[in-house]
């Protein structure tokens, strides 16, 4: 490995994902790694966006909502690229909260449901 570059099995290792995520990724154009003959080095320009992926993914967004965030930057800057974000993440964190709200509630309706079932095995 050089200080520069990740090879394809350093990037997969490096996040922890298969190497069909990593081609996907590549496929949608999230990520473009350097090409020698067949094999792919990604350089640290790639290795941020995939931390931002990564990121994006832990947080719900979808996929496509992550591509044009990081299109944004590279057609607009980053001070657009900081709006949008600022937008979407205003929204995500309206449905995130929203989810919540629905799990709290299934967890109160199972601990009710198995709390009656284990007083009458009593």
């Amino acid at each position: 490995m050089t200080d520069q570059r990740l090879s394809f099995k350093e990037m997969c290792a490096k996040f922890d994902v298969t190497p069909r995520t990593l081609r996907y990724y590549e496929y949608i154009e999230l990520l473009q790694p350097e090409k020698e003959g067949r094999s792919r080095f990604y350089t640290p320009r790639e290795v941020a966006r995939m931390v931002l992926i990564m990121r994006g993914r832990r947080f719900g967004f979808s996929l496509e909502e992550i591509r044009q965030w990081l299109l944004i930057y590279e057609e607009k800057g980053t001070r657009a690229q900081m709006e949008a974000w600022v937008d979407q993440a205003t929204r995500q964190l309206d449905i995130l909260a929203e989810q919540r709200q629905q799990l709290d509630a299934s967890i109160a309706e199972l601990r009710d449901l198995r709390d009656q079932a284990a007083s009458g095995l009593k």
